[in-house]
């Protein structure tokens, strides 16, 4: 297969998706020439504001690979990923990510989510979310477990 027929089949998902009900977004996760995974959105019916088809992809091929990172993988997405999926799809070491519909469209057919990334550019303190630093002397409690455990498993 091909970028555009990954493409078009990503389309197909979420107009599938679409019709029975789910928002209209599809994406497919592929290694090489072999499409390990799909998602559509499913943020309706899982009632799961992270169930973004992006991310179902990712996890699915994630799980089906047996590794949570999908370096040299490609995700094609029907539209343009959201700021949540193209951070995703950095986190899991994607190496592109191919989209066919803009944010623009989106926003145009009621998906606008174009105020994540003017609220991300205003300083913290002026953002919608706030997000608040609690000092504890335990806080890195975690990371030292994890540290350790790391240093174990390498011997």
């Amino acid at each position: 297969m091909h970028e555009s027929e990954w493409l078009e089949q990503a389309i197909a998902l979420a107009s599938e998706n679409a019709a029975a009900g789910g928002q209209p977004f599809g994406a497919l996760v592929v290694q090489g020439d072999t499409v390990v995974a799909t998602g559509v959105n499913r943020a309706i019916q899982d009632s799961d504001p992270t169930a973004h088809a992006e991310l179902v992809a990712i996890r699915a091929a994630c799980r089906k690979l047996g590794t949570r990172t999908l370096a040299g993988c490609l995700v094609v997405a029907s539209c343009e990923p959201c700021l949540m999926c193209e951070a995703a799809a950095m986190v899991a070491r994607v190496e592109r990510v191919i989209y066919g519909a803009t944010g623009q469209q989106a926003a145009a057919a009621g998906f606008d989510v174009s105020f994540l990334l003017e609220d991300l550019r205003r300083p913290a303190s002026e953002r919608r979310l706030r997000l608040v630093h609690l000092p504890s002397a335990q806080a890195a409690q975690p990371f030292d477990a994890w540290q350790v455990r790391m240093a174990e498993t390498s011997r």
